[in-house]
């Protein structure tokens, strides 16, 4: 067993068989990893409803919504890339903020100042308990890989996966290209 370090900002990608429904083939953001615990968000498992669905607010776009994780998802998270624009964004890694000021959010979506490109929203998150996630990576069950937020705002979530895995090199590329299921090839 290999032993990875782990850091607020990194990204935890699914090792292919990992065998959890809730994460097959996730890529997740790490927002938060200390001494009690760690969560973040999935980026990569959209969902079946759009933002609109799921606020009481009238929005006038149409904007994806993420599973963020199987912990609590009845509530709302985002992302963001715009720290300007926001009181209380939290740094998560260079040019990624998580959460902020709701009000402002609305303000600026309905006024068409906050574009779908820079902001990613989120019901649920994923969680670990104290010393939960470093088992995990005991396990070789996530591979690590510092996080760029020009890859996660701009790229195609349904691709993040694969590309992390290619932009990885070596194994990791290879990885990138193992079927979902073995036994089907």
């Amino acid at each position: 067993m290999s032993k990875q370090s782990v850091k607020k900002g990194d990204l935890l990608i699914a090792e292919p068989f990992l065998g959890d429904r809730n994460f097959e083939r996730s890529v997740v953001l790490l927002c938060e990893h200390n001494e009690e615990g760690s969560f973040g968000f999935v980026l990569n498992q959209k969902a079946n409803v759009m933002l609109k669905d799921v606020l009481e607010e009238d929005f006038l776009l149409d904007i994806p919504l993420y599973v963020g994780g199987p912990v609590q998802q009845n509530t709302l998270h985002f992302i963001h890339r715009t720290p300007h624009l926001f009181e209380g964004a939290s740094e998560v890694a260079k040019d990624i903020y998580w959460g902020g000021d709701y009000e402002q959010l609305k303000t600026y979506l309905n006024l068409g100042q906050l574009q779908e490109s820079d902001i990613r929203f989120f019901i649920g998150y994923s969680g670990w308990g104290e010393g939960q996630l470093e088992h995990e990576l005991g396990q070789n069950s996530w591979v690590v890989s510092p996080s760029d937020s020009k890859f996660i705002f701009d790229s195609d979530p349904q691709q993040f996966w694969r590309g992390v895995l290619r932009k990885m090199g070596g194994k990791y590329k290879v990885m990138s290209h193992y079927p979902t299921d073995p036994r089907l090839n």
